[in-house]
């Protein structure tokens, strides 16, 4: 196959991570080790910004400056929800694509790196297919990322251990004060993380426990329904104990007819989902108003997937290096792929990189596996554990300022405009 020369975009897409920059900069400092790539261009806001021609000149920026993205959260390039709906949208969506390949025609774009989760790869998926439908030059390479980890054929995905990691200590500080606080009468405090429909980042929570009465004590995933009446019951039991619960619950969680709990059904977000909200605080009035106890809630919302100062090194490692491993496999000819991660041992942990045909990846959901469940449902067990564990290892070193952590800002050097606006 003869070399490709020519320019590399990169961009990112969804709900960002505490080490998706970390993948932009593996990107970036592997793709400064290849002659073939001429200029390295980051793509604003995602395939939404990518259509408005919204491009930024990476070489402009200092090289610390890209080092300092992998400890920085947020998806500093910015990031979309935007679809490429053929299915309920074709009229646009076609007109979308067309000025897409224009602008990557205007600009020479020949390598191209999405950043995201399981929509991510789809429109991937979309773009690779249309390069060879339109006869157009371009290797497109797919970067997992998701704090959810429901992507399939990876072992887990970037952004998941971090969330893991500080989901467990918050749950741990949070039994440590709940606890302090326990009266005769007992109380509850129910604590919401994300996860809509897999139950990754709830399950693993229960890498807080140290012991059989460590917190969290009940874990609710969306994967198993929820039975009122054994939850209750389990929950009371508990109290009865230790004078207090701590339940992690996954903002998905459905009750036995197959319904979301915390939907608010009155909102809907950009694919059309209702919007969750109050898992959690449904649960709350439920064991308030049937056993009379004490209850709070917390909601760790945007905190658990922006924690960049107490992120897995392990997983800032892998963020990286999956982006390196984007490049390396665009360069040398492959296209229509997903970089994954590929685990060799668990102890010790040991990992490297694959690659994965974005086909099998484009919108298909990796759940926990029930033989990782305990039998009744509410909390994961040991297999679940030697999984997870190996994922939150090491401490990512941020530089502060001031007491408080000092992030990578970039420049964001436009590049100039070669088209009339989008119609």
């Amino acid at each position: 196959m003869s070399e490709l020369v020519g320019n590399l975009l990169v961009a990112q897409s969804g709900g960002p991570t505490a080490v998706i920059n970390a993948s932009v900069a593996g990107v970036i400092q592997e793709a400064g080790k290849h002659e073939c790539i001429e200029e390295i261009y980051g793509g604003l806001n995602g395939i939404l910004g990518l259509i408005n021609e919204e491009l930024i000149d990476i070489n402009e920026e200092k090289a610390r400056t890209i080092e300092g993205l992998k400890y920085t959260p947020a998806a500093a390039l910015g990031t979309c929800r935007y679809k490429l709906d053929f299915k309920k949208k074709p009229e646009q969506a076609a007109k979308d694509m067309d000025r897409l390949f224009e602008v990557f025609a205007a600009h020479n774009i020949r390598f191209f790196f999405y950043i995201g989760g399981n929509d991510s790869q789809d429109t991937a998926h979309k773009i690779h297919e249309q390069a060879i439908a339109r006869g157009y030059e371009l290797r497109v390479i797919g970067v997992p990322k998701t704090i959810d980890n429901d992507l399939p054929h990876t072992d887990h995905c970037p952004g998941y251990g971090s969330v893991v990691k500080y989901n467990g200590t918050t749950v741990m500080e949070i039994a440590a004060d709940v606890s302090s606080m326990a009266t005769d009468d007992g109380s509850c405090c129910l604590v919401e993380v994300m996860g809509r429909s897999a139950g990754w980042i709830a399950a693993g929570t229960a890498l807080a426990r140290r012991g059989p009465n460590d917190a969290p004590h009940i874990v609710l995933l969306p994967e198993i329904p929820l039975d009122e009446g054994a939850f209750l019951l389990r929950l009371k039991d508990i109290v009865s104990q230790l004078k207090y619960c701590v339940v992690v619950v996954g903002e998905g969680v459905k009750n036995t007819a197959g319904e979301e709990i915390g939907a608010d059904k009155s909102r809907l977000d950009a694919f059309g989902h209702p919007v969750l909200s109050g898992a959690a605080d449904y649960l709350g009035e439920l064991v308030q108003h049937k056993l009379n106890l004490k209850t709070r809630t917390v909601k760790l919302g945007y905190a658990q997937r922006a924690a960049a100062h107490y992120a897995s090194a392990t997983d800032s490692a892998e963020a990286s290096a999956c982006g390196e491993a984007a490049v390396r496999a665009a360069v040398a000819g492959q296209s229509g792929l997903m970089v994954k991660i590929v685990r060799l041992e668990t102890s010790p942990y040991k990992w490297t990189t694959g690659l994965q045909p974005l086909q099998d990846i484009a919108n298909v959901e990796h759940f926990v596996p029930r033989d990782w469940i305990s039998e009744d449902g509410f909390m994961p067990n040991e297999k679940f554990i030697d999984y997870a564990r190996p994922l939150i290892e090491g401490e990512v070193k941020v530089p502060t300022e001031g007491g408080l952590p000092k992030f990578a800002v970039l420049e964001k050097v436009r590049v100039e405009k070669k088209l009339p606006p989008r119609g």
